[in-house]
């Protein structure tokens, strides 16, 4: 075998570490392109029974945007298991109180059908913020590119930028906004 075809097959069966940034980014559309790399199907020897799939870190889980309302109608089911022990939690609350646990959700139920969905999950790391363990950093071999921009602020533009930007029209000096 060649050295090259060898390095083909390893990269191939190899766990690879890849970086998504979630900021602003929906997580119901996210959680499915998360799925297709957790479970290994952009490889070529993905079987829905091999467990081929690579290791994901979200960065900026607190920062995802739902679309409309969706903070406030979007409910959680939870049940203890005892008697009287259900409760539904609104998007915003759990988001507050755990900011992984929408996104961790999402990922979780778009991979329904899966019967290895429990042990895929294990190779989810999501943290809140970018303070990822250095351990975990030196791993990473690949970036998953947001599926929509993040938008700029108005303070991050400069004003170089301001000036350039195309007017539809010039009002007069005189004029007055009310």
């Amino acid at each position: 075998m060649s050295v090259l075809k060898r390095v083909q097959q390893w990269a191939t069966f190899a766990r690879i570490w890849h970086l998504y940034d979630a900021a602003w980014q929906n997580p119901f559309y996210s959680a499915e392109l998360l799925k297709k790399y957790l479970m290994g199907a952009h490889k070529p020897i993905y079987h829905p029974m091999n467990d081929c799939g690579d290791h994901v870190i979200v960065i900026n889980s607190s920062d995802i945007a739902l679309p409309g309302d969706e903070w406030k109608k979007r409910v959680y089911f939870h049940h203890t298991g005892y008697p009287g022990g259900a409760s539904w939690t609104l998007a915003w609350e759990l988001h507050k109180k755990d900011p992984t646990l929408v996104l961790k959700k999402a990922v979780y139920n778009s991979m329904d059908g899966n019967l290895q969905r429990r042990y895929t999950m294990e190779r989810l790391h999501i943290f809140p913020d970018a303070n990822v363990p250095s351990n975990l950093l030196s791993n990473i071999s690949n970036q998953i590119k947001q599926l929509r921009p993040k938008p700029k602020r108005l303070d991050e533009y400069t004003e170089k930028e301001i000036q350039e930007f195309p007017k539809l029209i010039d009002l007069p000096k005189n004029h007055i906004l009310r």
